[in-house]
């Protein structure tokens, strides 16, 4: 695909701190570089929106702030190439509001603006958040919870004290906007619609909005793109579903139930586990029950401290378990050891992610070729799997294969994985069988399949 998108409108652009933001849309792209090249091939493509994986939710502030302006400065040359003329852009984070946030959207707003408004849009109905009376909730087994008393809001590296979003955007912004001058569009508001309002906003206006349901958000982007028709310039902060409603895209054109079509030769796949949330843990014991998989730990606790040789034999070690589950026919998951680590500083876990990702993308160098299928599980591990595990440069969306979890597909001229179905899988999405059912959508045994 390589024309130009409909005109009237607006190309779609989502600078994505960890790939699993696509989770709510299908057949565009992903981008894993951001060089001008690229960056033009996203902007011609037919699809109105595509994503630029950017990973920065791994990144220090400073390296944060540095990638997303290099991503700006980029874009802005590719934009004038294209002839481009308009456009959203889309700083894409976590719905439980873990990220550098003002850092991406001051970067945005400074390289790409000015705009007249930044929107605060958390809600994502696939993962259970919503925000009411500008308060953001994450549903937990059917109850109501504020995100700031989840295990979310204690994140070392990103951690807050209130869900209340006007007091998160003075918290985060050290005072710079005050809790009172954020604009709150509440429930409301949303459903009588807010166009006048959306004409009014100037000088880059922080805005907070209320979102239950799908249609709410489908009430909003429709005042959105008319005001942004009439000329206005708009930057959000935002989970993924508000992307459905921007891109207005028809169903996906494969059914969740029918992935297996894409895995490979029938053959048994690989599902990586990196995301530490309790989430996470509790899906990896289900799917360790399910016919045909194989658990294979990764022993990560000590990894800052072996030596490159030992380094060396612990992935040798686990290579050679994989390739034996394999030649059985059956589905190795990876996982890396489950235990809750501390650490002296930010800098120091950091530090320990970077050399677990490391570890885990030259597993993904040394998997079987002949592999079916991959199931990536952690967002930042996802990103490093496309990036650096298969050094990928762009990647088609297919779909979604659960409620809020993509998958795409290797291109055909891939060195050693061609046309490799593989599954994003974000660490705080799903039910405890959320991974196993992921799982057997892709794989053939009989008795495997959902």
């Amino acid at each position: 695909m390589s024309t130009t998108p409909q005109s009237g409108a607006p190309k779609i652009i989502v600078l994505d701190d960890d790939p699993t933001g696509s989770q709510t849309v299908h057949s565009c792209l992903l981008l894993m570089k951001w060089d001008v090249e690229t960056l033009k091939i996203g902007l011609l493509d037919d699809s109105p929106i595509f994503f630029v994986l950017s990973n920065t939710r791994a990144m220090t502030p400073e390296n944060a702030d540095a990638v997303t302006r290099e991503v700006c400065k980029n874009l802005k040359e590719a934009i004038a190439q294209t002839g481009t003329e308009d456009y959203l852009v889309v700083s894409r984070s976590d719905s439980t509001l873990r990220g550098h946030y003002p850092v991406e959207t001051d970067a945005i707003a400074e390289e790409l603006g000015p705009f007249d408004a930044h929107f605060l849009t958390p809600a994502f109905f696939e993962g259970g958040r919503i925000t009411r009376d500008s308060t953001h909730y994450l549903l937990v087994d059917g109850v109501e919870v504020p995100t700031h008393e989840t295990e979310f809001a204690k994140d070392s590296v990103f951690g807050y004290s209130t869900a209340y979003l006007p007091d998160y955007v003075e918290e985060k912004t050290k005072g710079r906007i005050p809790s009172d001058q954020v604009e709150r569009f509440v429930l409301a508001d949303i459903r009588a619609g807010v166009g006048d309002r959306l004409m009014a906003l100037e000088n880059n206006q922080c805005a907070a909005v209320d979102a239950e349901t799908q249609e709410d958000l489908d009430h909003f982007a429709a005042d959105v793109l008319a005001a942004a028709a009439q000329g206005k310039k708009f930057l959000f902060r935002s989970a993924a579903s508000l992307l459905t409603a921007l891109a207005d895209l028809p169903p996906q054109p494969v059914a969740p139930e029918k992935m297996d079509t894409f895995a490979r030769d029938q053959k048994p796949g690989i599902v990586l586990v990196g995301s530490h949330v309790k989430k996470t843990t509790a899906q990896l014991e289900q799917l360790l029950l399910a016919e045909g998989v194989v658990g294979i730990e990764v022993d990560v606790v000590h990894l800052l401290d072996e030596s490159s040789a030992q380094r060396e034999t612990l992935l040798n070690d686990v290579l050679s378990q994989v390739s034996e589950v394999h030649r059985q026919g059956k589905t190795a998951a990876i996982y890396t050891s489950r235990q809750e680590l501390t650490f002296d500083s930010v800098e120091t876990r950091l530090q320990f992610g970077e050399a677990v990702s490391s570890l885990l993308m030259d597993i993904v160098r040394g998997l079987p070729d002949t592999i079916g299928f991959l199931i990536s599980k952690g967002g930042i591990t996802s990103n490093d799997t496309l990036s650096t595990g298969l050094a990928l440069s762009t990647a088609r969306l297919l779909g979604q294969i659960i409620p809020g979890c993509s998958i795409v597909i290797t291109p055909e001229n891939h060195p050693q994985f061609p046309q490799l179905p593989v599954v994003l899988f974000p660490g705080n999405v799903g039910d405890d069988k959320a991974v196993a059912t992921a799982y057997k959508r892709l794989a053939f045994s009989p008795t495997a399949s959902a």
